[in-house]
């Protein structure tokens, strides 16, 4: 790392960690500009040399809440059997640790950027910061640094394909309805009438997509020797 990169780091550091200071002791909602600027110690005109707008700022900082899901990926799938079974384990890892902190998800995987902004901010926070990644969590990366989650689902229902589970033909109905399944539990869980629990929203989310599965001719066999391990 030259000279010029470890001073991105060093000051992308010192605005994110203000950032997420701000997020963690007044919320998401709380943080302006001025005020990660001000806390950072330097000027909003400063801040401005790294991010687009208070948006931007947002996305790179959320980055960090993915480490806990990426850490949590390899005890979630390491005894998956087969494409299946890693396909519904990353839906439950993913739905847990999304619902725990919905705001965040929704802005990294639901924002307005364009897919080559957010790809490149999600390449570069990585590049930049390796270390939030173990090494076990390195074999996801592709999947983590694809920020479309139609793509992110769409690859990993091939896998279930090719190895007989589904049909290629349907792949593209079962992603768009597994996507909005969940799509639309992070949105009632944004509600301000929410009522419903992590662990309750979580649940659904599984049996719901569980259900598109064996629509689509995934045998209740198969499901529920994979509900049994989980």
């Amino acid at each position: 790392m030259d000279n010029k990169e470890v001073q991105k780091k060093r000051m992308l550091s010192y605005f994110l960690e203000a950032t997420n200071k701000i997020i963690e002791e007044e919320g998401m909602y709380a943080v302006t500009i001025r005020k990660v600027a001000n806390l950072a110690g330097y000027n909003s005109a400063t801040l401005y040399n790294y991010f687009e707008n208070l948006n931007h700022l947002l996305f790179f900082a959320s980055l960090k809440y993915l480490k806990d899901y990426a850490k949590d990926l390899y005890s979630y799938t390491k005894d998956s059997r087969n494409s299946l079974e890693t396909y519904l384990n990353v839906w439950l890892c993913f739905s847990y640790h999304s619902y725990l902190k919905p705001e965040i998800y929704n802005l990294i995987f639901f924002s307005e950027f364009s897919s080559d902004t957010v790809n490149e901010s999600i390449n570069s926070y990585y590049s930049i910061f390796p270390e939030e990644l173990g090494e076990e969590s390195k074999k996801f990366l592709p999947m983590l640094l694809e920020d479309n989650i139609y793509i992110r689902d769409y690859k990993l229902l091939k896998s279930s394909a090719e190895e007989g589970f589904l049909k290629e033909e349907d792949l593209k109905d079962i992603n768009e309805m597994n996507v909005l399944i969940y799509r639309g539990m992070l949105s009632k869980l944004l509600s301000k009438n929410n009522t419903y629990t992590v662990e309750l929203a979580v649940e659904k989310t599984m049996r719901y997509i569980n259900k598109t599965m064996k629509a689509y001719g995934v045998s209740s066999t198969d499901l529920k020797d994979i509900h049994a391990k989980q």
